[in-house]
């Protein structure tokens, strides 16, 4: 099979040689994770499970492993196949979900799942174009679940991998504009031979190695042949653009209690925290909210009383809640405190601090 074309190479990198160096490297250390079948296991012909791979993936979008870690072991515990999760109730899901953020994604995981078990008996595509046209699936997760799970030559670029890269070539042009020059210079790395385990070992150098701001460049298979290294500055890549200021919003949350439950609202399906389980609130806007305008704008006629403010960042803006608190039995819908767990963080955060 020919070799497809390679802009590293134009670069003058052994491509054959960066890639050996890096393969032994993960042969050696490869992180031990729960939804992973090791270099060694491979080997061996083990398989990866798709829909352990999917899972995982769509987790660790926006979050860490050691925190997205304890909900894969409870997902997978609940809901062993993809037809299992599809089966489950969207509350339950979401539930599950609360603490992981960027709740979109749990409404695109159970849409996914469905269209996996009734479209397709409950078999992942083994192709990149197919997992593309899954609801929820983007051109990342496509690509990161061909190679894993099925061993596709797919170029798998998340931010770690995207830091290795700027750092190998020591790309100048900054975040986020560079990004598919970045893409492109990964493309170049790709070949037929273990796709899966190269994708994952990018990752783990990124993670474990090629750190944001210590790299352990003494630890590093690639520091040999990395042009950052070189510079002697190799945390500066990859450089990145100013970053705008983040817009900040206020709100009122109110905490309405009747004895030892807790008023709670399922908030719209759609838009920010859409079909979570929430603390009712006032809108979030840019001008701080009077005490009078927060009172008539509360769930229910109380004696209400302030106990307090939180503040939360948000992707795109920060948040600060300020907290009423009050006692009734009127218009609302209770909850044992036991439900608070499935609050998302924000509302368990002032949950926590409005009810002490």
């Amino acid at each position: 099979m020919a070799e497809r074309p390679a802009p590293a190479l134009r670069k003058g990198v052994d491509v054959a040689a960066l890639r050996s160096a890096l393969l032994a490297w993960y042969d050696a250390e490869a992180r031990v994770l729960p939804w992973r079948v090791g270099p060694a296991a491979g080997a061996a012909g083990a398989s990866p499970d798709p829909y352990r791979v999917w899972l995982s993936e769509v987790m660790l979008q926006q979050t860490t492993v050691p925190h997205a870690a304890p909900y894969f072991l409870e997902f997978t515990s609940r809901w062993p196949t993809v037809t299992d999760l599809a089966a489950a109730p969207d509350a339950e899901v979401m539930a599950a979900w609360a603490g992981l953020g960027y709740y979109a994604r749990a409404r695109n995981l159970l849409a996914c799942a469905r269209a996996v078990a009734a479209d397709h008996g409950g078999v992942f595509p083994d192709t990149e174009a197919g997992l593309l046209a899954l609801p929820g699936v983007g051109p990342y997760t496509a690509a990161a679940v061909a190679a894993i799970a099925f061993d596709r030559p797919a170029n798998v670029v998340d931010g770690n991998v995207e830091r290795v890269i700027a750092r190998l070539f020591a790309v100048e042009a900054p975040l986020p504009a560079v990004k598919p020059e970045l893409k492109a210079l990964a493309a170049g790395l790709v070949r037929d031979d273990r796709p899966g385990d190269w994708a994952q070992a990018l990752m783990d150098l990124g993670a474990v190695v090629c750190k944001p701001k210590s790299p352990l460049c003494e630890r590093c298979p690639l520091a040999a042949r990395c042009a950052a290294r070189g510079t002697g500055a190799p945390e500066t890549y990859p450089r990145r653009a100013a970053k705008a200021r983040r817009p900040h919003r206020h709100g009122i949350a109110y905490l309405l209690t009747c004895g030892e439950e807790v008023a709670l609202v399922r908030r719209p399906p759609e838009g920010l925290l859409g079909g979570m389980l929430a603390l009712p609130t006032s809108d979030w806007r840019e001008a701080p909210w009077t005490l009078e305008e927060a009172l008539a704008a509360a769930p229910a006629p109380a004696d209400w009383r302030e106990v307090g403010e939180v503040a939360h960042v948000f992707t795109h803006f920060s948040l600060s809640l300020r907290l009423l608190r009050a006692e009734g039995d009127a218009g609302a819908d209770f909850h044992p405190r036991s439900a608070l767990k499935a609050l998302p963080s924000v509302f368990l955060k002032a949950a926590r601090k409005g009810l002490l």
